[in-house]
């Protein structure tokens, strides 16, 4: 299981920073969608730069033009690119074609999907390599989570691996960690935190104790 930061609110440089006092207790950085689209994907290659060691998820949220949208992220040094499952099968072949040809992996994000479990399996026959579940901040305000879809898929998926996303605090931790996912996401719940380093340290120990 692998513990992701998630990177929405701040710029790049900010970004940077953030990443330096947790660096250690991380092992995939996400530039968020909100980064990418105020400052492009040189943020990707910036925070590439800055951490050769650390995976780099670029969230484009690729809906279409699959093939070229992740060779463009790739270039710039994206290790993990996510595509929304969404989109139409063709636009997720093309991106995990392209992708293996780049040596990059696919994250299929699967916000506002509505038969998730029908929509994962049909996913997890084009190739990608995660498939995530995601509580996107709007329906958060509103006290959703993503525990029950991420059982869904668990039980749909046989290829690709888990991953979710969307609210995840020290507190609610434990319970997703008993979910079993291959891949945590949390954003929030580590950069509005007073002590990232902590948290992000508690968080990466609790995850390898499973």
């Amino acid at each position: 299981m692998k513990l992701q930061l998630a990177l929405d609110l701040v710029n790049i440089s900010e970004a940077i920073e953030l990443v330096k006092e947790v660096e250690s207790y991380i092992d995939i950085v996400e530039i968020g969608t909100p980064i990418v689209i105020n400052e492009g994907l040189h943020a990707v290659k910036e925070m590439k730069a800055a951490f050769p060691n650390l995976t780099v998820l670029a969230d484009l949220k690729i809906m279409d033009a699959g093939g070229y949208e992740i060779m463009k992220a790739s270039e710039a040094g994206a290790d993990i690119i996510t595509v929304l499952g969404a989109t139409d099968d063709m636009t997720i072949k093309g991106s995990v074609e392209e992708a293996k040809k780049q040596g990059k992996e696919i994250l299929v994000d699967m916000i506002n999907v509505k038969n998730i479990e029908q929509r994962a399996k049909e996913i997890d026959a084009l190739g990608v390599d995660y498939i995530c579940v995601h509580t996107g901040y709007d329906l958060q305000a509103v006290g959703q989570n993503s525990f029950e879809d991420l059982q869904t898929i668990k039980r749909a998926v046989t290829n690709a691996k888990t991953a979710i996303a969307g609210g995840i605090k020290l507190e609610t931790l434990p319970e997703v960690i008993k979910a079993g996912p291959d891949l945590v996401i949390v954003g929030g719940g580590i950069t509005t935190q007073d002590d990232k380093k902590a948290v992000a340290a508690e968080m990466q120990q609790l995850i390898k104790q499973g």
